[in-house]
Order: C-alpha cells, then sequence, then structure tokens
C-alpha cells in the first residue's frame, strides 16, 4: 500500500479529464468526488479501469418530477463541453450517465441513500448527501472519496473543499494497511440488505489477498442462507472473478468457511473432510483440488484460462460419488472421472454456466485427466501417447498442463518421477505431432462408407467396424491412411462374416 497525502491524490489525479469534470461542476454550484474502487486502487498502486463519480446539488434535498438528478445534469454538461469525440449515455431509471472520452469511461451518479426490503436486494433510493452515499458503501475500503472540486465556487457552500482531498469516514486506509475486508457499518445488515456483497467480500479477499475481519466473517455466517435470493448469473460473475484471481482457493476456503459454498456449490462442498476406516484415510479431495487449482493458475494468464480453471476445480469432482471402501486395498475411486464428466454438464446447467463449446471442453479435460497420469505411471509407450492425443485433439497441452498440475503427492520422489515421465509424454507428443496431424484426426472410415459397402442399414456392427479400424491405427497395425483403412476394413469385416454387396 502507498501512503498519499492530498497533494500526492491531486497530482495522481492530475489529468484533464478530471480537471475538467471538477470545473464544470465548480460551474454548476455541485459537489464531485471520485469514489470507491478507483480511490482505493490508488493507494493499492493497481490499475483500475472503471471510474465512479458521485455529485451531490446541497442546493436541494429532493430531485423534482420530471427533472435529472445531479449526476446526469453533470454528465450532460460535460460532454457539451468536451465537444467531439465525448459520448453520454443515460440511464434514467438508475439516476446514472455514462461518458466516454477517447479511452476513459466515467459514469456519474447523484449521491443517494438507499434502504431495503427482506425479500429483495432491490434498493429503494432516495436523494442524499455525500456521507449518505458512502454510508451505503459494501467495505470500508470501497467507502473512500477524493473530492474534484477546485474550491472556488458556490459548491463548497462553506466547506473545505479542494482538488485532491480525501475523504475517509471509516478509516478505510486503516484497514487497507491492515489488509483487512470490513464493513463500513454492522455487517449483519450490509449482508442482509444484498446478499451479493457476501460473495464480493470474498472476492475482494481473494484478489486482493486480505483477511476478512472477524466480525464481517461471522456475519456471512449468519447470513449465508440469505444468498439464495440471489441470481445464478450473478453469483457466478463473482465466482469467475475469484477463478482468475492469482490464488483462486483463497476464495473457495472462504465459501467454506462461511457456510455459503454448500448453498451454491454442493458438490465441490461434498469433496471437503477425510473418512478413517481401519486406520486408513484418503486425501481431502477439496483441499487437493484447491491445489490443483493454485498450480493451474501459476503457470496461466488469467484472461485465457478460466475454462481450463474450471476443470481444475471440477477433474475429481466425481470422487464424493464413486468412493468406496475395498477390504485389503483400502479407499479407491474407480471410475470417478468418467462420473465427473457426467456431473459437469448438470453443474453448468444449475449453475448458469455458458451449455456451449466451453461446457464441452471441460467435459474432456475432466474425462481425460486421469489418462496422462496412467500413461506416466507406466512405461511411456507410443501406442498410449497416440491414442491420448487422438482424444484430446487440439485440448492436449492444456491436458498437460491440468495432469501436471495435478501432481501433488508429498512423496518428492514419487512426484519426480511423475514429472520426468511427463517430459517423456511431452516429447512423445512433440515427436507424433510432428509426423502426423492428429490434432484434427478424423477416422477415415465413415459409417456411411460402411453401410453403402456392405449393404446395412444403421446397426451395432458399423460402430464395431469403425472401433477396429481406429484401434489398429491407434495400436500402430496400419498406416494412417484411407487404403489401408479400408484393406483392414474388409478383412474385420469377413471375419464378422459380412459381405460386400456388389453394385
Amino acid at each position: 500500500m502507498r501512503h498519499l497525502t492530498d497533494q500526492d491524490l491531486a497530482q495522481l489525479l492530475d489529468e484533464d479529464i478530471f480537471h475538467k469534470i471538477g470545473e464544470t461542476a465548480d460551474q454548476m454550484g455541485l459537489e464531485c468526488y471520485v469514489v470507491g474502487g478507483y480511490v482505493r486502487d490508488l493507494f493499492l498502486d493497481r490499475p483500475s479501469k472503471d471510474i465512479d463519480c458521485v455529485v451531490v446539488d446541497q442546493s436541494e434535498k429532493t430531485v423534482q418530477a420530471g427533472k435529472d438528478g445531479p449526476g446526469i445534469r453533470l454528465a450532460k454538461e460535460l460532454g457539451k463541453r468536451l465537444g467531439r469525440g465525448a459520448n453520454v449515455s443515460i440511464f434514467r431509471n438508475f439516476g446514472t450517465a455514462q461518458l466516454k472520452w477517447h479511452s476513459q469511461g466515467i459514469e456519474f451518479v447523484g449521491a443517494r441513500r438507499e434502504s431495503y426490503s427482506h425479500d429483495s436486494r432491490k434498493p429503494i433510493v432516495e436523494d442524499g448527501t455525500l456521507e449518505d452515499d458512502l454510508d451505503r458503501r459494501d467495505f470500508t475500503i470501497n467507502a473512500l472519496a477524493v473530492c474534484l472540486n477546485h474550491g472556488n465556487s458556490e459548491a463548497s457552500n462553506g466547506k473545505d473543499l479542494y482538488f485532491g482531498k480525501l475523504i475517509d469516514r471509516f478509516d478505510g486506509l486503516l484497514d487497507m494497511e491492515d489488509r483487512l475486508i470490513a464493513t463500513p457499518l454492522d455487517p449483519d445488515v450490509t449482508f442482509s440488505d444484498d446478499p451479493l456483497r457476501m460473495m464480493r467480500c470474498i472476492r475482494f479477499a481473494t484478489q486482493l489477498r486480505f483477511q476478512i475481519e472477524d466480525e464481517t466473517l461471522m456475519a456471512l455466517s449468519r447470513n449465508a442462507e440469505r444468498i439464495r435470493i440471489i441470481s445464478k448469473e450473478r453469483i457466478i460473475d463473482e465466482l469467475n472473478k475469484i477463478m482468475m484471481s492469482p490464488a483462486p482457493s483463497i476464495g473457495f476456503i472462504e465459501l467454506s468457511r462461511s457456510g455459503l459454498l454448500p448453498i451454491i456449490f454442493p458438490e465441490l462442498a461434498a469433496m471437503e473432510g477425510v473418512e478413517v476406516r481401519n486406520g486408513r484415510a484418503h486425501k481431502d479431495n477439496f483441499y487437493h483440488t484447491l491445489e490443483v487449482l493454485d498450480n493451474v493458475a501459476k503457470t496461466t494468464d488469467p484472461a485465457a484460462s478460466l475454462w481450463l480453471r474450471w476443470a481444475a476445480l471440477l477433474h475429481d469432482i466425481g470422487k464424493p460419488r464413486s468412493k468406496r471402501w475395498e477390504n485389503g486395498i483400502g479407499w479407491t475411486f474407480h471410475s470417478h472421472d468418467y462420473i465427473g464428466e457426467k456431473m459437469v454438464s448438470v453443474i453448468f446447467r444449475r449453475m448458469k454456466l455458458p451449455m456451449d463449446e466451453r461446457m464441452g471442453y471441460v467435459q474432456k479435460l475432466v474425462g481425460l485427466h486421469m489418462r496422462p497420469i496412467v500413461i506416466a505411471d507406466q512405461e511411456v509407450t507410443d501406442s498410449a501417447v497416440r491414442r491420448l492425443l487422438f482424444e484430446a485433439g487440439e485440448d492436449i497441452d492444456d491436458l498437460m498442463i491440468l495432469c501436471e498440475a495435478d501432481i501433488t503427492s508429498k512423496n518428492q520422489q514419487r512426484k519426480q518421477r511423475f514429472l520426468d515421465n511427463f517430459q517423456i509424454v511431452r516429447q512423445k507428443l512433440k515427436d507424433l505431432q510432428a509426423r502426423d496431424n492428429y490434432r484434427t484426426w478424423k477416422n477415415p472410415i465413415t459409417g456411411e462408407e460402411i453401410m453403402e459397402t456392405f449393404g446395412l442399414e444403421p446397426c451395432r456392427e458399423i460402430g464395431i467396424l469403425k472401433q477396429k479400424v481406429k484401434d489398429a491405427i491407434w495400436d500402430s497395425l496400419i498406416p494412417n491412411d484411407h487404403e489401408s483403412a479400408r484393406q483392414y476394413m474388409m478383412q474385420k469385416a469377413e471375419e464378422m462374416g459380412l459381405k460386400p454387396v456388389k453394385n
């Protein structure tokens, strides 16, 4: 965290757009403050794209019917003064306006106070003061405001206003210095009024690597059931932001500690815990999964790896359903990859995640995630690697990233053996890709060709023949070309008693 004086803030905001906002507000007799995340990120020295301004009109206590609020009025006037290149969008239902000027986007809203009913997160909004507006903010670190007025107009109204002046009503800077997430007012009221703030609390803790203040954490637990009134789309938006953070495990651990996880993601919550029988325990699959997720996050760009991270989070999701105790063996999780693959679509549908190729990608990686590990635990043969490459196709590189992240054994010798074998697998993949275009492989023999050759209607024999040809190519019994595949098909069809029709 940086320690910034008002003079430092004025220097950081010494840009043409901020001065024009302040000058326009001065001339209109309005107070104007940049607030929230943009101010917070100045102190944390983080890049921030979203600029929010709160506008206060001290000359009137209520906005007359049909009259635009101060935020909209300031945005419209500023747009006129900026001229060409300025585009103002008005959202009267929300009392907000958005100004786009060159590459900058700024949202203006009149200061307001809010009240809530118990069954909705949609507030009743009234005009308010700057203090009212800061009171309604979710967290102390987001309840910071910096004045943009220049202190030479009626907007001052007797106040000591000047460009760069910081307003910190709730000691947000102290919480930032202590790396704490806390609410400005009673956290029970904050979270009950708008339960989405519980997800935002955990998301900020994850992104910033802050601790959640004790009373705030307890309020999360007390109000966890309130999350049920929040739409799945809103929840998944916050989950995705947690997923794209540098250490997503922080967020999922806090979701578990707060009691939110069993409500929003019961399949993941079911993975937590260790069962012991006859003195033998299995590993905690929840914490193993989070370790794998963090391993993926360390090696990938968050902007390009969201769905790979989802595959990491879900790769063992089938383990609770497949867990069995076998005498003489211990705990087993047979077919957890297959079960998990089937669970992906159910989870995506319920959580309002995309039911398109992104879901199919996650399904594929979950279904295949054991294959490279099995190969690396045995002799690495060309045949096994070729089969893996055929099935993974274009996603082979991501599958290998996932599988290497899945090696979390505390036995360093065993872990190193896996990693060494993975390098052999990667080299064989590279060699095969150089020889053949296996990433986009298709069976040279189609079902239509089989039906036409043998005069068949759709039947199981067609699938059997296609599989035999595929296995032969994958096992290097025949070359990967149509002529060789057709000869092999004819041979196997004869053994099955099929005869070609005469043209």
